[in-house]
């Protein structure tokens, strides 16, 4: 039995890679990604344009990645591998290209491929030069046959992008709270894009359900759930639960009965969040809020309203079943409600701050330029070296987006095996400083994901983790894949 079990377990090192789920996230950045991150900013429309057209629009449209290039002084340009970036104290990284058009008044008026920067490659990923060389070539190039990549080159110094644990987004999750009004609080953050948007739902001492998202502050839940479009008390109390009926519910109903339509809910919110315009206008601004930062992870489209307002009375539904202990409250250090954020996720957060910066410099001197009476080509208002600088600050520094510090490290070569341990970092986003007993305990759900043994003593204890040897990383699974196949099998939507 051990003689197979160290047949298989060297099987298994000589197939995989400690550092695999990094790199597969990587290639699933630049692969699905950096689309998506362009479909966020596909329309570009400034405010100030020539006053003999009626629309001006910048879109962007394809964007991709070359391998690791160079350009030398002379203005050459050469493929670049790992061990010359060292030697010269340069970033190992890859020209992005992407293309632009505009359109005056719907009729397209230049489109060119353009450069909007260079992008560090990780090691021994499908952009690197180095994916795929047999031990022969890697000792050819000067790279150690051994060595498993997953690490980027900046400025000639090999960076790790450490793992952040972070508590799952788009699930609602139940605790108590001692302190505040509300003796139990369903909490949810809703992710979408560059948003990230907290949702409290707490029940206050008069028996009313609150929620409280961005600067919308405690509204009644029965109140925006009418705003969304479900007006009838008997359907709502059904999409609550169709079984039983719940007293808090009806004590909820009575009190709001005066509501008879959406545009009255919508304005009881907007007055409540102290919007002083005009009705039309507020009730606009009202509309506008609840598509954009109410559970924006649903879509952020007026049609998408109405599956808002069903989501909502699934969350009443945990709520009440869970302060009146008919279920327990959530664990956060469960590592269900735990996701991890790899390489990819953090370059793609990266990316999207950078590109709403750059499309805002684009911005600025269209207008300027415009301004003067002039009428400039796109060519000459984007800066490439504009988004390159900023992404190999936050890399060369490790400053990342929303001022989290410590992202992108040095990389530890004291010896092999503090490498390894170095790119399998895990590090919770809590303060060190704090108490925080319960997330710096082990948790049964850490068997096999994540070491029991390797984590320093001090401030850092049980913040900041390793994983496992045999652990390896799932990717997030695509909705639309598991709606389509759901369906397949005879799902029926919620008309």
């Amino acid at each position: 039995m051990y003689k197979y079990g160290k047949t298989l377990i060297q099987k298994y090192f000589e197939e995989q890679s400690f550092v695999d789920s990094d790199i597969e996230s990587f290639n699933n950045f630049i692969d699905k990604e950096l689309l998506n991150i362009i479909e966020e900013n596909k329309e570009i429309i400034p405010t100030i344009i020539p006053h003999n057209i009626d629309e001006f629009k910048i879109k962007l449209d394809k964007i991709w990645v070359e391998k690791p290039k160079m350009i030398e002084a002379d203005g050459s340009s050469r493929n670049i591998y790992p061990m010359e970036a060292r030697l010269r104290k340069i970033t190992y990284s890859a020209p992005t290209w992407i293309t632009v058009s505009a359109h005056i008044n719907g009729v397209q008026r230049e489109s060119f491929e353009t450069q909007i920067g260079n992008l560090p490659i990780m090691l021994k990923s499908r952009w690197c030069h180095l994916h795929k060389l047999s031990r022969d070539e890697l000792i050819a190039k000067g790279e150690d046959p051994d060595e498993p990549g997953g690490y980027f080159i900046i400025n000639g110094t090999e960076k790790v992008l450490i793992t952040i644990e972070d508590l799952a987004s788009n699930r609602l999750l139940m605790e108590r709270d001692a302190t505040g009004p509300s003796e139990v609080v369903g909490k949810l953050f809703s992710e979408y894009g560059s948003f990230k948007i907290p949702h409290t739902v707490e029940k206050m001492k008069d028996g009313l359900f609150y929620i409280t998202f961005t600067r919308v502050k405690r509204i009644p839940i029965i109140v925006l759930i009418k705003a969304l479009g479900l007006l009838k008390d008997e359907e709502l109390t059904k999409f609550i639960s169709p079984e039983r009926q719940f007293d808090e519910i009806i004590i909820n109903l009575l009190e709001f009965v005066s509501i008879k339509n959406e545009e009255e809910a919508i304005d009881y919110i907007a007055k409540k969040i102290g919007i002083t315009q005009s009705k039309e206008v507020r009730v606009e601004r009202m509309k506008e809020i609840l598509d954009k930062y109410l559970l924006p992870h649903l879509g952020i489209k007026p049609e998408d309203r109405i599956s808002k307002a069903y989501n909502l009375c699934k969350m009443l539904k945990k709520y009440i079943l869970a302060s009146n202990n008919e279920i327990g409250m959530d664990d956060k250090d469960h590592y269900m409600n735990k996701r991890l954020k790899m390489s990819g996720d953090l370059l793609a957060d990266l990316l999207r701050l950078n590109l709403k910066v750059l499309i805002g410099d684009l911005l600025y001197n269209f207008q300027r330029i415009v301004k003067r009476g002039k009428f400039p080509s796109i060519k000459v208002i984007i800066r490439d070296k504009l988004l390159t600088q900023r992404i190999y600050s936050a890399m060369a520094t490790g400053v990342w987006v929303g001022g989290r510090k410590g992202i992108s490290q040095r990389i530890q070569r004291l010896n092999y095996l503090e490498t390894l341990s170095h790119l399998q970092r895990v590090v919770s986003p809590l303060s060190a400083s704090q108490e925080n007993f319960e997330a710096r305990e082990l948790h049964p759900t850490h068997l096999g994901r994540l070491c029991p043994i390797e984590t320093p003593e001090g401030t850092n204890i049980g913040l900041r983790k390793n994983l496992a040897l045999l652990c390896t990383i799932s990717s997030a699974s695509n909705e639309d894949d598991i709606l389509k196949s759901l369906k397949g099998m005879g799902l029926k939507g919620i008309k």
